[in-house]
C-alpha cells in the first residue's frame, strides 16, 4: 500500500480539548443551549458533574442548565430566582448556595454561569460550573461573609454560524493562559517553517535526493577503487590527486540540507494523524533516520580540499554513504504497487550490483599488479599484454563491467578470466551471487510480486475498481473524495482483512471469545451488566464497527433507525433544525428505547461527526433476536436502556424540548435582523466619525501650514530688521573713515586719557 498522506480532513476538537482543559477539580460543568428560551437545555455534561451530583448523563441531557434538579429545601429561593434571571438576561452570574445530590445529600458549592457569545454579541451557550466547598455550611450561614471567590472558568469568545451548523467558539482565557478551544472545524495549526511531507516542494526535493543517492551509489565505489587505487593515492605515496568535484560538494550540501529539512517535515503517526508539532517531529527523526543520514553526510571530501594526507582505509569510509540506499528503498515504497516499477527497480539493483562488482574486480587486479608474486598473471596484466600497453582507465572499467555482468548472468566467454587465487575466490562469489540474482530477477519476478505485494495488489485492485465505479457513474467530486477517504481509512484500520470471512471457519466457542475480546469496551457498559455470559457472547457476534469522517452524517432526521450506536472515539453532535441538541463523546450511547415492537423507528434529529469517529453498533434486528432468546434479560434491558441512552433518537421523544425550537429560532432570526440593522447603523456612525476625524486632521494640517507661514513671515521681518540695522551702522561709520576725522578721534581719546 502506498504511503498515506495521513488524516487530513479538518476536525472539530472542541469537546476533546475542553474536556482536557477542565480536568481534575474544575471538571464539574455543563453546557446549555441558550437558543431555547426559558428552558436552556443541557447539551453536554462532564463526567465530574455526573459523579458529583449522582445523576447519569442520560438523566441530565435536556434538563435545564439552571440545575433545577439540584434544588432542595434549603436552597435559597432568592438565589434560584437570580439564577433564572441571569440566564434570561444572558449575563454572567456567581453565587454560593446549597445543592442536593440525587441521593438527597446536600453540599455547598460555588455556582458560576458564564454566557458564551459570538462575534455578533449573541449568547448561544451557557457554561454552568460548580466548585465544591469541602466544609459543610450550616443553614442560615451569613451570605455576606467574606469568602474565597476563586473563578471556575474564564470563558469568552465568539460563536460563528457558518454553512449548516458549522459553529465555532473562539474563547480566550483571562491573563496569559492559552485560549479555550474553538467550537468549529479546526484549521491546521502549523508553523510557516514546517514542510508538509506530501507537499509539492517536498516531493521535488525527494526526487532531487533520489538522484543524488543514485549518484553516490555509482561514484563512491568507482572513486574508491579506480581513482584512489588507480591514481595510487595512498597516504604515504604522495601521488597527485585531484580536488573534489563540484558535483561531490553539491551532493554533500544536499545531504546536509536534507537533514535540516527532515527536522521540519511532518510525518504520519501510527494513529494516522499528521504530526505538525516541531518537537515531536525532531524526536521522531532523531529516533529513526538521523544516525544513518549523519553517517552518510560526513564530509570526507574536506580532507582532499585541505590537502590532508590519508590512508586507504579512510577512503573506504566513504562507502558509508551507501547507507542512503536504505532511505531510497523507503522513498520508493510508495511506488512498489506498480509491477513495472518493481521490475525496473530489480533491474536497476542488478545493474548497480554489477557496477560494484566491476569496481571490486578492478581493485583486485590492481592489487595483484602491486603484489610481488603473482603480478604477471593477473587479469589486468594479461589485458595490458593483449592491448600492447596500458590499459586506460576507461578500458579497464569497461572490461571489469563486462566480466561482472557475464559472471552474474552465468554466460562468461572466458576472454577475461580469473588467474590468481584472489581473482578465483572473487569469481566464485560473483557466480553465487549471480545465480541468486538471476533466479530472483529473471525467473521469479511474478512470484515475488504475488508473494510480497499480494495485499498491496488487492488494495490497488479495489482502489481501481472504486475509481472505475466513480468514473462510470460520474459521481461528483465531493462524493468521490468521501468514498476514497472512507475506503483508505477503513483499509488502514483492518488492512483489508474481512473479520467475518477470516473467522467463519473457527469453532463457535472460539469465534465468540474473539468477538467478546474485540468488543469488550461496549460490553462493559452498565447496560449489559445483568446479562449472562451466553447473552453477552450472542451480542458480541452481532456487534459491528463503523467509521465516520468529520462532517459526515451518521443519521439523518426522519430516517429509519437501524441500530444502536456506541461512540468509541471522537465526538459528534446531535442537530435539529441547525440547533445543537447534544454533543456526544467517547462512551456515549445513542439509539432508541423502543426495541421490543416490530415497528419502524423514525429518527428525530441528525447525528453528525465533528472529528474522526470510531463507532460500534448493534443492529435492531439482531438485538431483537437475542432478546427473544434471553427473555429474562429482555425486561432489564428495556428498563436500563432508557437511562443509559445519552440521546434518544426515537421520533416523538423529547417533544417538550424540541417544540419551542422553531419559535426560538424565529425569534432569534428576528433579533438577528434587528441586530444586523443596528450594526449597519453603527458602522455608518463609525464611518461618519472617521470622516469627521479626517476633516479635523485636515483642519489641523491647515492650521499647521498657517503657523508655518507665520513663522516664515516672522523670519523675513527679522532678516529685514538685521539688514536695516546693518545699513544704519554702515551709514554712521562712513564719515569716520576719512584721515581728518580719524585724527580728531585720536586727539579726543588722548584728552580723555
Amino acid at each position: 500500500m502506498p504511503v498515506m498522506r495521513g488524516l487530513l480532513a479538518p476536525q472539530n476538537t472542541f469537546l476533546d480539548t475542553i474536556a482536557t482543559r477542565f480536568d481534575g477539580t474544575h471538571s464539574n460543568f455543563v453546557l446549555g443551549n441558550a437558543q431555547v428560551q426559558s428552558l436552556y437545555p443541557i447539551v453536554y455534561c462532564s463526567d465530574g458533574f455526573c459523579e458529583l451530583t449522582g445523576y447519569a448523563r442520560a438523566e441530565l441531557m435536556q434538563k435545564s442548565c439552571a440545575c433545577h434538579f439540584l434544588y432542595g429545601a434549603e436552597t435559597s429561593e432568592l438565589l434560584t430566582t437570580q439564577i433564572q434571571g441571569a440566564l434570561d438576561d444572558r449575563r454572567e452570574f456567581k453565587t454560593e448556595l446549597v445543592f442536593y445530590k440525587k441521593g438527597g445529600t446536600q453540599f455547598w458549592c460555588l455556582l458560576d454561569i458564564v454566557p458564551i457569545k459570538n462575534e455578533k454579541g449573541e449568547v448561544v451557550l451557557f457554561l454552568t460550573g460548580l466548585k465544591v466547598h469541602q466544609v459543610t455550611r450550616p443553614p442560615g450561614f451569613n451570605a455576606n461573609r467574606r469568602r474565597s471567590r476563586a473563578v471556575l472558568y474564564h470563558l469568552s469568545g465568539h460563536l460563528q454560524k457558518q454553512d449548516k451548523s458549522k459553529l465555532k467558539l473562539n474563547n480566550n482565557m483571562f491573563g496569559d493562559k492559552p485560549p479555550i478551544p474553538e467550537y468549529k472545524v479546526a484549521a491546521i495549526q502549523k508553523s510557516r517553517f514546517i514542510l508538509l511531507h506530501y507537499g509539492a516542494f517536498k516531493a521535488g526535493w525527494d526526487w532531487l535526493i533520489l538522484l543524488a543517492t543514485f549518484y553516490v551509489a555509482v561514484t563512491v565505489p568507482y572513486n574508491v577503487c579506480f581513482t584512489v587505487v588507480g591514481g595510487r593515492d595512498e597516504g604515504s605515496g604522495g601521488g597527485s590527486r585531484s580536488p573534489p568535484s563540484v558535483s561531490d560538494i553539491l551532493v554533500e550540501i544536499l545531504f546536509m540540507l536534507d537533514i535540516l529539512l527532515n527536522f521540519r517535515t511532518t510525518f504520519v503517526s501510527t494513529s494516522g494523524q499528521v504530526v505538525y508539532d516541531a518537537r515531536s517531529i525532531c524526536v521522531h527523526y532523531v529516533t529513526t533516520w538521523l544516525f544513518v543520514d549523519l553517517i552518510a553526510a560526513l564530509p570526507f571530501d574536506l580532507l582532499y580540499a585541505f590537502n590532508v594526507s590519508v590512508y586507504f582505509g579512510v577512503h573506504l569510509l566513504k562507502t558509508v554513504r551507501l547507507l542512503r540506499l536504505l532511505r531510497l528503498l523507503q522513498k520508493l515504497e510508495r511506488y512498489s504497487q506498480y509491477s513495472a516499477v518493481v521490475l525496473t527497480l530489480l533491474m536497476s539493483m542488478f545493474a548497480l550490483l554489477a557496477h560494484w562488482m566491476a569496481c571490486v574486480w578492478y581493485f583486485i587486479g590492481r592489487r595483484e599488479i602491486d603484489g610481488s608474486t603473482s603480478w604477471d598473471i593477473g587479469w589486468l596484466h594479461e589485458l595490458a599484454k593483449r592491448l600492447g600497453g596500458g590499459p586506460s582507465m576507461r578500458s579497464s572499467y569497461v572490461t571489469s563491467l563486462y566480466f561482472a555482468l557475464s559472471s552474474l548472468t552465468s554466460v562468461g566467454f572466458g576472454n577475461v578470466s580469473a588467474n590468481t587465487d584472489s581473482e578465483k575466490i572473487f569469481s566464485i562469489c560473483t557466480m553465487l551471487i549471480g545465480a541468486l540474482m538471476h533466479a530472483v530477477v529473471f525467473g521469479n519476478v511474478t512470484a515475488i510480486i504475488q508473494r510480497m505485494y499480494s495485499r498491496r495488489s488487492l488494495y490497488h485492485t479495489r482502489t481501481k475498481d472504486l475509481k472505475d465505479f466513480i468514473r462510470v457513474h460520474r459521481l461528483p467530486k465531493a462524493l468521490e473524495q468521501r468514498m476514497l477517504e472512507c475506503f483508505q481509512t477503513t483499509w488502514s484500520v483492518n488492512n483489508g482483512i474481512d473479520v467475518n470471512e477470516l473467522l467463519k471457519d473457527f469453532p463457535d466457542e472460539l469465534r465468540a471469545d474473539i468477538a467478546m475480546h474485540l468488543n469488550k469496551e461496549l460490553l462493559q457498559l452498565t447496560l449489559f451488566e445483568s446479562a449472562s455470559r451466553g447473552c453477552l457472547r450472542s451480542l458480541s457476534l452481532i456487534i459491528k464497527t463503523s467509521f465516520c469522517a468529520p462532517g459526515e452524517f451518521l443519521i439523518r432526521q426522519g430516517d429509519a433507525l437501524q441500530a444502536i450506536y456506541f461512540v468509541c472515539s471522537g465526538s459528534m453532535e446531535v442537530l435539529k433544525d441547525n440547533t445543537v441538541l447534544a454533543i456526544l463523546g467517547k462512551g456515549d450511547l445513542i439509539g432508541s428505547d423502543s426495541l421490543t415492537k416490530e415497528q419502524v423507528i423514525k429518527t428525530n434529529a441528525n447525528v453528525k461527526a465533528l472529528t474522526y469517529c470510531d463507532l460500534q453498533y448493534i443492529s435492531l434486528k439482531g438485538l431483537r433476536e437475542v432478546l427473544r432468546l434471553y427473555p429474562e434479560y429482555s425486561q432489564k434491558f428495556i428498563s436500563e436502556i432508557q437511562h443509559d441512552l445519552t440521546y434518544n433518537l426515537r421520533e416523538g421523544h423529547g417533544a417538550d424540548v424540541s417544540t419551542p425550537l422553531p419559535r426560538a429560532r424565529a425569534h432569534w432570526r428576528r433579533g438577528e435582523r434587528e441586530r444586523e440593522r443596528e450594526r449597519e447603523r453603527e458602522r455608518e456612525r463609525e464611518r461618519e466619525r472617521e470622516r469627521e476625524r479626517e476633516r479635523e486632521r485636515e483642519r489641523e494640517r491647515e492650521r499647521e501650514r498657517e503657523r508655518e507661514r507665520e513663522r516664515e513671515r516672522e523670519r523675513e521681518r527679522e532678516r529685514e530688521r538685521r539688514d536695516n540695522a546693518h545699513h544704519e551702522q554702515k551709514r554712521l561709520l562712513q564719515p569716520l573713515s576719512s584721515p581728518c576725522a580719524q585724527t580728531v578721534i585720536n586727539r579726543e581719546n588722548y584728552r580723555r586719557q
